[in-house]
């Protein structure tokens, strides 16, 4: 009455595959995404901030 349902061996390693290759892509992905950025060698991308002033030189450039 009803057709055999059953899959083959050969269908059940294909879905066994396919599983464990996208768990182990999606793995990858994550491990990729939560990685610190690397550090850059040149100098030419970074931005150094200006100094704070003293309070001395503060007070000497407000007097004159």
């Amino acid at each position: 009455m009803y057709p055999n349902s059953a899959l083959s061996a050969g269908e059940l390693a294909i879905i066994a595959v396919v599983a464990i290759v996208s768990l182990a892509i999606w793995i990858g992905g994550v491990f990729v995404a939560a990685r610190e950025p690397r550090r850059r060698e040149s100098n030419a991308a970074t931005v150094s901030l200006p100094e704070r002033r003293s309070d001395a030189e503060e007070s000497r450039s407000k007097a004159a």
